[in-house]
């Protein structure tokens, strides 16, 4: 657990006031600073400003099940590759994926680095998850460790368990999470869990499917009984948090996959509205 900010603060305090007063007030703001209340956050939607801590996660999740895996660091090493980082940038990246590694890493304050980045933007909210998947499925089945932490960053980003399923989709990965809990439920064929801690007992994935072939329920994140209103809610819905032009300044890569699954949304729907015949 992270003290220096509490013990500096009650340092600074007792000096300052000479007082015991001062020395809980200075270890209260010390605290603050330790869990990153008060540490500069980056601007709503920086362009850059999400890189290292979206790295440094990565670390953490490919860490998580206890080895990091040949499959997960060329994940990582073509995501650096897609987002076209300079050289600097690529060196700094790599240096938080290590540190994301190593034991005890801070990973609430990464993850609250990268709430700040979002701002409160569903948009960049899926960005943010979508850059991950590939590195959370490389190596295959979505082992319980990498589920914990991917859970906790959507539940910061006010992501659902059954957005990511349908994020997943989008990529191609079959995501099946089964809860024994109120709240689950079929879910594009499959069945889904509640986001509740402690639904989880397992997760698969898929190759990676050709467009044509992911269901399309599983891409709305409807079930294969959704009613024609509910089809269409889902895909004005869906359009609206992933519609590419909304993003503002963010790098090419990110606007080029906002664009591919705006492109995935459309597909399933208009499949769906030719096979129920929706007008």
């Amino acid at each position: 657990m992270n003290i220096a900010g509490k013990l500096i603060g009650a340092l600074i305090g007792l000096l300052l006031f000479r007082h015991p007063f001062g020395l809980v007030l200075g270890g209260f703001f010390g605290h603050l600073w330790d869990i990153g209340a008060l540490r500069p956050q980056p601007a709503r939607g920086a362009s850059n400003s999400f890189i290292l801590p979206l790295f440094a996660l990565a670390g953490a999740i490919a860490k998580s099940d206890g080895r990091v895996s040949e499959q997960e660091i060329a994940a990582t090493e073509n995501l650096m590759a897609r987002m076209q980082l300079t050289a600097e940038q690529r060196a700094s990246a790599i240096e938080r994926f290590a540190a994301g590694k190593q034991p005890g890493f801070a990973v609430h304050l990464t993850i609250a680095d990268l709430k700040a980045w979002a701002g409160g933007r569903r948009d960049l909210a899926f960005l943010l998850l979508d850059m991950l998947l590939d590195i959370v499925y490389a190596e295959g089945p979505l082992a319980p460790n990498k589920f914990v932490l991917v859970r906790k960053l959507c539940w910061s980003l006010g992501v659902h368990e059954r957005e990511l399923a349908a994020l997943a989709a989008m990529r191609g990965y079959a995501y099946a999470a089964h809860g024994s809990g109120a709240g689950a439920g079929s879910y594009g064929g499959q069945r889904y869990g509640s986001s509740r801690p402690g639904d989880y007992h397992e997760q698969s994935r898929e190759a990676p499917r050709r467009t044509g072939d992911k269901d399309p329920y599983a891409v709305l994140g409807l079930a294969s009984d959704a009613n024609e209103r509910e089809i269409k809610r889902a895909y004005r819905k869906l359009m609206s948090q992933h519609h590419p032009d909304k993003l503002g300044d963010v790098p090419e890569e990110l606007k080029r996959r906002a664009e591919e699954r705006a492109g995935e949304i459309n597909a399933a729907y208009e499949r769906l509205r030719e096979q129920r015949g929706i007008k």
